[in-house]
């Protein structure tokens, strides 16, 4: 593996926790695809992980059900198949999974808060629609005799 996989700030995926599956891929690769195991399915249980702040956790675990995402447990999966070489979809697999955690972890948005149109503003649109719709109405040659 190339390093840490930061998910955000000082929080990364600890190589310790990951649990790796591999399986024939049905991918590129033509015959190399029948006789190694390139597909890669990475497991991180987010439920009983240490690493991640509990609000981070909860925060987690409750995007991830919605989404459908989550597995039996609170673990999380992702799988790479992309690639021809184990070591690249490791890689691919390592990146989604942080990417994801990053994702399914950051902070609502903040609420929108609404603000009054000023006055000048309203009465312009206004006016100006009242314009166009005067010139839309001369257009019609009902007025003609």
């Amino acid at each position: 593996m190339s390093g840490p996989y930061v998910i955000r700030g000082s929080v990364a995926l600890p190589e310790a926790e990951l649990m790796w599956r591999f399986s024939r891929s049905s991918g590129p690769g033509g015959q190399h695809v029948n006789t190694s195991d390139s597909q890669v399915e990475l497991r991180f249980d987010v439920a009983a992980t240490e690493v991640l702040p509990e609000v981070w956790k909860e925060r987690a675990l409750q995007r991830l059900a919605e989404r459908g995402r989550l597995l039996q447990g609170g673990v999380v999966s992702v799988r790479a198949s992309e690639h021809r070489s184990q070591w690249r979809n490791r890689e691919t697999a390592a990146v989604r999974l942080a990417a994801l955690l990053a994702e399914v972890t950051a902070p609502p948005p903040k609420p929108r808060r609404k603000k009054r149109i000023p006055r000048g503003i309203n009465e312009r649109r206004l006016r100006e629609k009242k314009q166009r719709g005067d010139i839309k109405r001369g257009r019609s040659g009902r007025d003609w005799t």
